[in-house]
């Protein structure tokens, strides 16, 4: 269908009903369920409402219940400007990698870089209470949308068929957020749509294990009731979005639980390469204020909106944090001025040993490669990702050119490409030359002109970090591959000295948030903490 991003713009006709209200404390009883009052049942009568719902479960992902100049939040302990989901996934999957530094000294920010956080750190929290909040949106929604609700309030015909979808889209959502509650946290609390608002029993804990094969059955059940492949709108979730999580799921199962799913791997990027995605032709242009358009890469993006979506998270974030020093923001950025806050590590521009790559773009001029101070943004090369500027050189939507249009991919065929590699290489039952094909497809788009005769996974590691740079994987990828916390590898800064030194392996667990702890007797915390 074509692109546009009409359903994200309707979350302010969510809110004007009263839909999904949710007031945040802790996830010991779920006081941050949503909580529907008086206009609850009366929405959902009307399929004309349904959008505007399904809108705010998707604006979860986006918005973070902040104004749009920051400061207020739906999270309680954290400032407003850092509580959006994919600012605080990147705070928790990048930041504290060879990826990336930050220069600001707010709070405990610096100890998630130096792997020094503690139970108390209130960016693991926000990011905790964040998966919650959308957990809680989501089971708000598919709580009004059963078979038993959707037949009395007459919801039939065409109708009916697309609430059903959404229905699955809400399911889907909420296995994204437990993912990443099982990737982040391990053993967790869990909650359903039969937990009601206002319960006074808290959360049972559901065990690493156990939520593995929740999200593993809930994705399964998903797939067969989404849209196909490339047939939804721009944004929203279809079978293609369930089978690349179920891939990432499934690679990383041997972390999760000590399983071996190669062949599943290969089972659902196999499904996902067969759906008619393709590279698009140039990689900077996946990263721009227009990436949503003519754009069959992208199988999973988090849409924002300089107009509609106006957040200090995504990709504002993306752009504004990443530019500072002698940096041109509005010339080579489409913004009105840095923030002075994320570079990289000489580490990771090591990966690029080619100049010829066009993906390791650093700007360089006034920056040293060595961070002698991390509070310094000219230490450290500043990385050029995202920009809020179309692939014809015009400006983001917000006249103002302070908050961005591109949106985030959290699911691209390269990273369905590069997951079938290394599943192949780890004995999956794939074919080595469509891994090989699909690696030197990637690298030939990126610059190279000299194609690759064999692959090993560390070099698939590599390739990934070159590929996904500040894409939110690369602590999953390095634990996986056993790199994240040992001497194997070592970048600047990890474990809190300069030129990096092996952290305890209980950091590949991020802790339970101590409030949690005290006012939910069924959890545990996760071992160190």
């Amino acid at each position: 269908m074509k692109p546009n991003k009409n359903i994200f713009k309707k979350i302010t006709v969510a809110a004007a009903f009263g839909l999904l209200l949710i007031s945040t404390s802790c996830v010991s009883d779920l006081e941050q369920e949503p909580r529907i009052g008086i206009t609850s049942t009366n929405v959902f009568k009307d399929f004309a409402n349904y959008p505007g719902a399904l809108a705010k479960v998707y604006g979860g992902f986006a918005s973070g219940g902040q104004e749009s100049n920051g400061g207020n939040s739906d999270i309680n302990g954290i400032d407003g400007n850092f509580s959006q989901y994919t600012r605080l996934l990147y705070t928790m999957q990048t930041l504290p990698t060879d990826e990336a530094v930050i220069a600001w000294n707010d709070g405990t920010l610096q100890t998630i870089h130096k792997m020094t956080w503690d139970s108390s750190n209130e960016f693991i929290a926000g990011m905790y209470y964040r998966v919650y909040t959308e957990i809680a949106f989501c089971n708000e929604f598919l709580r009004n949308v059963t078979d038993e609700k959707l037949a009395s309030n007459n919801i039939t015909g065409d109708n009916l068929t697309e609430a059903k979808y959404m229905r699955a889209e809400a399911r889907y959502l909420r296995a994204l957020s437990y993912y990443y509650a099982l990737d982040l946290y391990g053993n967790v609390p869990f909650v359903d749509e039969s937990y009601l608002p206002g319960s006074t029993n808290p959360p049972q804990r559901i065990t690493r294990a156990d939520l593995f094969n929740y999200v593993e059955s809930e994705l399964l059940a998903v797939a067969n009731d989404m849209r196909d492949a490339r047939t939804s709108a721009y944004g929203r979730a279809d079978k293609a979005a369930a089978w690349s999580l179920l891939a990432r799921l499934y690679l990383n199962a041997p972390i999760y639980n000590g399983s071996n799913h190669n062949n599943d791997v290969i089972t659902y990027t196999s499904k996902v390469i067969a759906a008619g995605y393709s590279l698009k032709t140039k990689y900077s242009d996946l990263f721009l204020a227009d990436n949503d358009k003519n754009n069959a890469e992208t199988i999973f993006p988090i849409v924002f909106d300089g107009v509609h979506t106006q957040t200090s998270g995504g990709s504002t974030y993306m752009v504004h944090a990443a530019v500072g020093g002698s940096m041109p923001s509005e010339s080579m950025f489409g913004i009105n001025g840095g923030w002075g806050g994320l570079r990289t590590t000489k580490s990771y521009v090591a990966l690029f040993t080619n100049s010829s790559d066009q993906r390791g773009n650093f700007y360089t001029s006034g920056q040293n490669l060595e961070i002698n101070n991390l509070g310094e943004f000219t230490d450290g090369y500043a990385f050029i990702k995202y920009k809020n500027l179309t692939s014809t050189g015009q400006f983001g939507s917000d006249g103002a050119k302070n908050f961005c249009d591109a949106d985030i991919p959290l699911f691209r065929l390269a990273d369905i490409y590069l997951m079938y590699a290394e599943a192949t290489l780890r004995g999956g039952n794939g074919s080595s030359a469509s891994a090989l094909q699909y690696v030197n497809d990637i690298r030939t788009r990126a610059g190279y002109t000299t194609p690759l005769t064999s692959l090993t996974l560390d070099f698939i590691l590599d390739e990934r970090g070159r590929e996904l740079g500040w894409e939110m994987t690369r602590r999953t990828d390095l634990v996986r591959y056993g790199k994240f916390t040992t001497s194997t590898y070592l970048w600047p800064w990890k474990g809190g000295v300069k030129d990096g030194k092996s952290v305890e392996n209980f950091r590949n667990l991020y802790p339970i948030p101590a409030k949690d702890l005290v006012a939910n007797p069924n959890l545990v915390q996760n071992p160190g903490y």
